[in-house]
């Protein structure tokens, strides 16, 4: 990354590796001590800024005329530097433009056609945690949350493929590569040849079939609000965004649950609860801990003067953390309403997918909380090392039938 020299003034300077394995899996120490030393601290490693409190991350997200995502959200400047794939058009993008593709995208998954979809995620939920409950012991990565929304979600969009796992594989690549070139982030692009062609391939309006959100897209492009080019790209965003996030909310739940049996009692009551229970989730275990966005102009927080040009790293996980804002906020209660939590971002680059993963969730849970009497770990869980999402590579548990 360029222009990462120290810029002159009186902040806190912190020699420490955000990207360092040991962190990425465990980073709540990581921010609590980003959020104790400053408003804004000095990546001395990287030559990045970084935030962790809740007032700042929610302004900084909240104001994309200073702090551009069009540069790229990761630690790379496209100002300066090639990304590894043609930008997003959705995430990597700016108004006017941005607003143009996001009406596009917005449009094709309104929420009458999101909500359509409850009867067929309802039966396929049923049907998985029956399933489960048969086996008794199991992996929730393989066998809960990369199944369920690998099942409903490329359906939704109109892929009628075999390989489905592909979708994973380039969903580690897009939020992965968001980060510097560590080790993570090779493993993660050393499939690259062989899983981009085929996503890309996957993106074309022949391969997709005439009723899901893929042909929704591509008939704005008929009536000319996009081109055909632009609706590949966002069939692409959603191909990118749209499993890997839920992976993780997934296998997060699941994880939060299993370790606050309490809380899996007080859903089983009130299965009603499941929306309210994920949002808590969202906020307690973030999936996306962090993002980043690029200075547009001499820009200063809380006094101190970050300059034109530098990268911001967003923590939003450690903002749905911050002792400053949440009552209690190392403690995991579905009875919270955590309005205003960080994790699906805020502003003109929200999650435009936010509706179905919520639907994709609730229904999820409601099945569980209504078939499954408890969530027993079954052996320790191993978190995965990501360059931006925090999820889990494995959760053995052992669920009971109520």
């Amino acid at each position: 990354m360029k222009n990462s020299s120290r810029p002159d003034g009186d902040y806190p300077v912190w020699d420490i590796d955000p990207y360092d394995e040991d962190i990425l899996r465990e980073p709540r120490d990581y921010f609590a001590t980003l959020r104790e030393l400053g408003p804004v601290v000095w990546i001395e490693k990287y030559g990045f800024w970084a935030i962790g409190r809740y007032e700042q991350v929610r302004s900084v997200f909240g104001d994309w005329k200073r702090f551009c995502s069009s540069r790229g959200v990761g630690v790379s400047d496209f100002k300066t530097e090639k990304p590894w794939r043609p930008p997003s058009i959705i995430l990597e993008v700016d108004p006017p433009d941005h607003s143009r593709t996001r009406n596009a995208l917005a449009r094709a998954m309104s929420p009458k056609s999101v909500l359509s979809l409850r009867p067929i995620m309802e039966q396929v939920a049923e049907t998985l945690v029956d399933r489960l409950l048969d086996t008794g012991s199991f992996d929730v990565v393989p066998d809960l949350a990369e199944a369920f929304p690998l099942k409903v979600f490329p359906d939704a969009v109109g892929l009628d493929v075999n390989n489905r796992h592909n979708l994973i594989t380039y969903g580690a690549m897009v939020f992965n590569a968001l980060g510097p070139d560590n080790r993570v982030r090779q493993k993660a692009l050393a499939n690259a040849t062989e899983v981009v062609p085929w996503i890309i391939e996957r993106c074309k309006r022949e391969n997709l079939t005439d009723n899901g959100f893929g042909a929704a897209i591509y008939r704005a492009a008929d009536e000319g609000k996009l081109t055909n080019d632009e609706a590949a790209l966002l069939v692409r965003s959603l191909l990118s965004a749209g499993i890997d996030t839920t992976v993780t909310g997934i296998g997060n739940a699941m994880l939060s649950f299993a370790h606050h049996p309490d809380q899996w009692e007080l859903l089983k009551a009130d299965p009603s609860l499941a929306k309210q229970a994920f949002e808590e989730v969202l906020r307690y275990e973030s999936p996306i801990h962090s993002f980043f966005r690029t200075t547009t102009e001499d820009v200063e927080i809380e006094g101190v003067d970050l300059g034109e040009g530098r990268k911001i790293s967003v923590g939003l996980h450690s903002a749905n953390l911050d002792p400053r804002h949440w009552v209690d906020p190392d403690t995991f209660d579905i009875l919270r309403k955590p309005t205003g939590h960080m994790a699906l971002g805020v502003g003109v680059h929200g999650c435009v997918g936010q509706m179905i993963a919520r639907l994709e969730l609730e229904v999820l849970l409601t099945a569980l909380a209504r078939r499954v009497k408890t969530i027993e770990p079954d052996g320790d869980h191993v978190w995965r090392a990501g360059n931006s999402l925090r999820g889990l590579d494995h959760l053995p548990v052992t669920l009971r039938a109520a």
